[in-house]
């Protein structure tokens, strides 16, 4: 049924996925720990669950992007985040990417057939 929103729900869900790596690699360019990262995408109107941010985190670290360290902050040891050089670099060219795909789209959205 075209109308299903459980189709609608999958399909903006996926949209989403690639987005919020975005935004969470522009909103790291000024270090966070997780708890600011969530309050500052939620700000901007990027909302994400902690059960998505956090392996996000690990994920993007693993693959060299973020670098993290363990600070006491408040008396409490919070793991703090930002981008390593390479993931400004990775950052620069999928903010590249995603304005030429963004204009393709818009192109195409609003031409009327």
């Amino acid at each position: 049924m075209p109308n299903d929103p459980e189709i609608f729900e999958s399909l903006r869900q996926e949209l989403r996925r690639g987005s919020l790596i975005l935004a969470v690699l522009g909103q790291l360019r000024a270090e966070h720990y997780g708890y600011t990262l969530r309050k500052a995408l939620a700000d901007a109107g990027v909302e994400i669950e902690e059960g998505a941010l956090y392996p996000m985190l690990r994920r993007l670290e693993a693959q060299g992007l973020l670098l993290s360290e363990w600070r006491e902050e408040e008396r409490r040891n919070k793991r703090f985040y930002r981008l390593s050089h390479e993931g400004r670099v990775v950052l620069d060219r999928l903010v590249e990417a995603w304005s030429g795909l963004n204009a393709s789209i818009t192109d195409i959205l609003e031409t009327k057939p």
